[in-house]
């Protein structure tokens, strides 16, 4: 049986070019990156081409990449680290996150609330998942030290309209956070060539979203505010993040953002949403009470997520597996639990139909007809578990 893997938004397999580009780092220059000697030196001079790669896709200088151990610590370090930053500085204690964040962003928030009198306030969504620049205002004040916001959703896939919401920040005199996980590699990341990213002051990226291997990350700082480290240590990446640093998954990370920004050109984007586009009219059309969710047009191009009411979103994921189909009820970081999706409860659906869930995400490769067979099967699965 052929496995259609409509799960790439959890995970991405690593491509050939990029282990290909590990490998030297992994093997004959696995020197630690801080040695004075010959081994470190070629570690090191790995390091600094990564970090000039990643800089150059995202409109910034090399010293302005700060290498993590993923999306989650990226988020980690631009919540926590900037909100710690401002206070030091003498901002105020209030920040604002969106009402369908990652977890990461989101206990980072609960954290700095419990141990730094920090006040949080949540920006809401509407049924779509979309936020709105107005509604963020009314929640800013002159002691707002941070605004952190999702480029889309990993959920849902609502793209949010970033832009105007840093200029709000901003007015303020906020620091603005993006969570750009899911968007990296579909969307681009310089404010010179799109202005969707122009107003935000730090973006967190992931590799093993895009072909790149897991346990790589960045923040991107744009903005030269005061940032306090959450790992404490050797002081490495200009003493933003200690610990011995991961060449190798630098090395992935720049490899794999570079092949997805340059593959990921306008025409095959419109082509992956019309592909999207269709697949969704099928399962709407083919399974009795299926409902999108996200919004219609402002959604990931390659993403379909919906509630089928009536039928456990667990019980279909693993209908769909038993039949070939790989796809997830929600964010993988849930993955198991019973609990209904706080992001779609935050988007008005209540506690029954959120367990319904049902995510469809995938990649470049990904044919019509696997996602015409995925709905297929789909509606196979669920005139089965509703008989």
């Amino acid at each position: 049986m052929t496995l259609i893997d409509l799960d790439q938004a959890a995970t991405s397999a690593v491509r050939r070019e990029v282990l290909e580009a590990m490998w030297p780092y992994l093997t004959g220059s696995y020197g630690n990156p801080s040695s004075r000697h010959a081994l470190g030196r070629a570690a090191a001079d790995g390091l600094d081409a990564a970090r000039a790669i990643v800089g150059e896709l995202c409109g910034v200088r090399a010293s302005q990449v700060v290498f993590t151990s993923g999306g989650t610590e990226a988020d980690n370090l631009a919540v926590v680290g900037l909100t710690l930053g401002a206070i030091t500085a003498g901002r105020g204690r209030h920040i604002v996150i969106g009402a369908t964040e990652h977890e990461a962003v989101t206990a980072s928030a609960d954290y700095l609330a419990r141990w730094h009198d920090v006040e949080v306030s949540v920006l809401p969504v509407d049924n779509s998942g979309l936020a709105n620049a107005a509604e963020l205002a009314v929640l800013l004040r002159n002691d707002t030290a941070l605004v952190s916001v999702h480029h889309a959703n990993n959920e849902v896939g609502t793209v949010q309209p970033v832009q105007q919401l840093g200029a709000a920040a901003h007015d303020v005199g906020a620091l603005f956070h993006v969570d750009a996980v899911q968007t990296a590699g579909w969307f681009p990341l310089d404010p010179g060539v799109s202005p969707e990213l122009s107003t935000a002051d730090a973006v967190s990226i992931s590799a093993h979203k895009i072909g790149g291997p897991k346990g790589a990350g960045a923040l991107i700082l744009r903005t030269p505010a005061p940032i306090e480290p959450v790992i404490h240590g050797g002081g490495q990446e200009h003493d933003r993040r200690s610990g011995t640093e991961n060449v190798a998954g630098a090395v992935g990370l720049a490899r794999a953002l570079q092949l997805a920004m340059h593959e990921h050109d306008p025409a095959t984007v419109a082509a992956v949403r019309d592909r999207r586009d269709a697949f969704i009219h099928a399962v709407v059309e083919s399974v009795p009470g299926a409902r999108l969710t996200g919004h219609p047009t402002l959604r990931l191009p390659a993403h379909a997520s919906f509630v089928v009411p009536g039928i456990g979103g667990e019980p279909l994921l693993v209908a769909l597996d038993d039949a070939g189909v790989i796809a997830s009820s929600g964010s993988a970081c849930a993955a198991g639990r019973d609990d209904p999706s706080p992001v779609l409860l935050a988007m008005g659906y209540d506690r029954d139909t959120a367990r319904t869930a049902i995510r469809f995400t995938w990649g470049v490769s990904t044919t019509q007809d696997n996602l015409a067979r995925a709905a297929e099967l789909l509606a196979e699965s669920a005139a089965s578990l509703r008989a």
